[in-house]
């Protein structure tokens, strides 16, 4: 039974070893937090795959030789290209949206992900992180969004009309 646990405890920090060493060509950044803590806060980016004039920059914490990195994250959205009609017309509009990124943050089934959704009333596009296991209490998330104004995709609507008397009191 003790052989057993020591094969397990080698086999899971081999997995670390090897998950942690593997470099994404989405890779921007890797900022290490101290020789004796073993975290560092790894920078990706991402192009939107519909809407592909946004690119996101997503910055997450990752733990080296842990089964599990912690769910604190953060994105941020810029348009870098052209965003046309018929982009936002192809993206899913319900008030969940859909993901867009999603990345494993442990073997334990925790996940980061990232949603697009989209506010029609203010013409913008909302990019969620958020972390899908509750961790103190709190299930960790940052916000960025993409205007669409002053892009293709804007619509122009009739402006309210004004009174022609002022108002007193």
């Amino acid at each position: 039974m003790f052989q057993l646990k020591k094969t397990l405890v080698a086999v899971g920090l081999l997995s670390a070893l090897v998950l942690t060493g593997c470099d994404s060509q989405d890779d921007v950044g890797d900022v290490s937090l101290g020789f004796l803590t073993l975290k560092d806060v790894k920078i990706n980016y991402f192009v939107d795959p519909v809407v592909t004039g946004v690119t996101c920059h997503v910055a997450s914490i990752e733990a080296n030789l842990s089964l599990s990195d912690p769910s604190n994250n953060s994105v941020e959205c810029h348009q870098t290209g052209p965003i046309t009609p018929e982009m936002i017309a192809a993206i899913d509009k319900s008030k969940d949206g859909e993901v867009v990124f999603h990345r494993s943050k442990s073997i334990f089934l925790k996940n980061m992900k990232i949603r697009r959704i989209y506010d029609a009333d203010n013409q913008t596009l909302l990019y969620l992180a958020y972390s899908t296991k509750e961790i103190s209490g709190s299930f960790h998330h940052s916000l960025s969004t993409i205007p669409l104004w002053g892009t293709r995709a804007y619509i122009e609507r009739p402006k309210m009309p004004t009174s022609a008397q002022p108002v007193t009191p």
